[in-house]
C-alpha cells in the first residue's frame, strides 16, 4: 500500500451544525474540535457565508506508531440573505463549538401594525 499520498493528504469535512433564530438574530453552532481561533477563517462575500477550519492537532515531527484520527479540515457555506447585517455578524469559539451570531437589520425584523 503507497502510504505516501495518504500522510500528506488533507480532507475536508463539513461539521455538523445547529441553527436557531429569533426576532434579533440568527444563531448558529459548529462542532470544529481541534480547530483554535487562528485556524479559523470566517468570510461573507455577496449572500454567502464561508466558514474554514485547520485542525492544529498534528505533531510535524513525531512518527507515528498508530493514528486512527485522520486530519480533516472543516468547511462550511451558508446562503444568507438580505435580512442578515453584514456587519452585525460576530464568532466565538469555545470547547470546539464555534457560534455565529448573525444579527437581523432593524428593518427586516417583524413589526407590529397598530389599526387605527
Amino acid at each position: 500500500m503507497d502510504t505516501t499520498m495518504a500522510r500528506n493528504e488533507r480532507r475536508l469535512m463539513v461539521p455538523p451544525v445547529r441553527i436557531m433564530e429569533d426576532e434579533s438574530e440568527v444563531l448558529a453552532q459548529l462542532e470544529m474540535p481541534g480547530v483554535t481561533r487562528e485556524g479559523l477563517e470566517i468570510k461573507v462575500d455577496g449572500n454567502t457565508l464561508t466558514i474554514d477550519g485547520k485542525r492544529s492537532d498534528e505533531v510535524p515531527t513525531a512518527r507515528y506508531l498508530v493514528r486512527e484520527r485522520r486530519h480533516e479540515d472543516y468547511h462550511k457555506a451558508f446562503t444568507i440573505d438580505e435580512s442578515v447585517d453584514r456587519d452585525g455578524i460576530s464568532a466565538d469559539l469555545v470547547d470546539g463549538i464555534l457560534t455565529l451570531r448573525l444579527r437581523v437589520r432593524e428593518a427586516a425584523k417583524p413589526r407590529k401594525i397598530t389599526v387605527g
